[in-house]
């Protein structure tokens, strides 16, 4: 899949059996969708098979639909949040479809992913509550987990529409590693058009954000649609502004998130062909871990940013996931709180398995 996202001219030597397998490694990745999209730019989508094609024209259809669904949620945040002067930063997915950037076309998601200033959190929760978000499914603790010491309040799900929207008051929780100023994101944020007071991130901090959610907190069961939403996203910022790269590598040290920064570069020159200018490793030189580290990291990520299919894996596939799981863990919060926390989240998995378990 990745020669295909590389290069979509390749499309004309596959055999159906190529497609076949193909097509499942992208629903696997969330990727049926962007595909479609790539192919279609590429001016070669002529060249896909009928049955391929249709599961890949539905794909995007399915993520045309989405962005339909998603606009109408952002005009009913702005519609919850302006009146009462709280200002809104658009994250990821929602920010790349309202602002109409290159790696929007066949994006797919599950929700919305939104900022507001910390002090004016709980009074936007307030208002989003009057307007029919409500948080469910959390117990006490995990309630006290998300408000305490994370970025973010628990999900929050429309009573009618069940639509789910993440709201964040920081990009990193509070315990993490790193430690990125939000009142820097929020003074360069760029207003989006028809929506005042609902705002995207500047160029570099959204690709900065891009990196820190791939490579910092380690979700990565869409990691390789992510890393392709950088790739998009560095090609087109770079094109546009010619002192992009360099503004890029002094907006990471002085947000303190270069090293994310360095392994989205790396990965995706690696995986995408990402062209990234010889010159920005050469600034980001104090960011690169040191090199029994970065064999770690490399093997680690290589495994773990493929899509999470059969016949992507090799015997150490699960191993780099479940290691890359701890280390997102160790990197969010110290050991005195991560420990317990692990604890008690394994014996509350391992307690819902049981219940599900069928009587004999």
């Amino acid at each position: 899949m990745v020669t295909i996202l590389r290069d979509p001219g390749a499309v004309r030597d596959l055999s159906l059996a190529d497609w076949d397998l193909l097509v499942r490694l992208a629903r696997v990745a969330s990727l049926e969708g962007r595909l479609q999209a790539v192919i279609k730019a590429a001016g070669v989508l002529s060249e896909v098979p009928p049955a391929p094609r249709r599961h890949l024209d539905a794909a995007c259809t399915l993520a045309d639909r989405q962005h339909t669904m998603l606009r109408w949620e952002v005009a009913r945040i702005h519609e919850a949040l302006a009146g009462a002067g709280i200002p809104v930063l658009l994250l990821k997915g929602g920010a790349y479809v309202m602002a109409g950037l290159p790696c929007a076309p066949g994006r797919q998601f599950s929700d919305l992913d939104v900022m507001v200033p910390q002090p004016q959190l709980q009074t936007a929760e307030q208002h989003l509550f009057v307007h029919g978000w409500v948080c469910e499914g959390y117990d006490a603790y995990d309630q006290t987990y998300y408000r305490r010491w994370m970025h973010e309040l628990p999900p929050l799900t429309h009573m009618r529409r069940k639509s789910v929207l993440d709201v964040h008051h920081t990009i990193l929780p509070p315990t993490a590693r790193l430690r990125p100023d939000p009142q820097k994101l929020w003074s360069a944020a760029v207003p989006l058009d028809g929506f005042p007071g609902l705002h995207v991130l500047a160029p570099t901090d959204m690709v900065l954000h891009s990196a820190t959610h791939l490579f910092h907190d380690g979700e990565l069961e869409n990691g390789l649609r992510d890393l392709v939403d950088l790739d998009a996203l560095l090609r087109h910022f770079a094109e546009r502004d010619p002192g992009f790269w360099e503004q890029l590598t002094a907006r990471a040290f002085e947000m303190d998130l270069a090293r994310p920064l360095y392994y989205a570069l790396r990965y995706g020159r690696e995986f995408l062909a990402t062209p990234v200018p010889d010159s920005v490793y050469v600034r980001l030189a104090p960011a690169r871990p040191a090199a029994p580290l970065r064999a770690v990291m490399d093997a680690l990520f290589r495994r773990g940013l493929r899509p999470h299919h059969w016949s992507c894996d090799g015997p150490l596939s699960g191993t780099a996931r479940w290691w890359l799981y701890v280390r997102s863990h160790y990197l969010r919060m110290p050991l005195r709180l991560l420990l317990p926390h692990l604890v008690r989240k394994a014996i509350k998995e391992r307690r819902a398995g049981k219940r599900e378990q069928p009587e004999p």
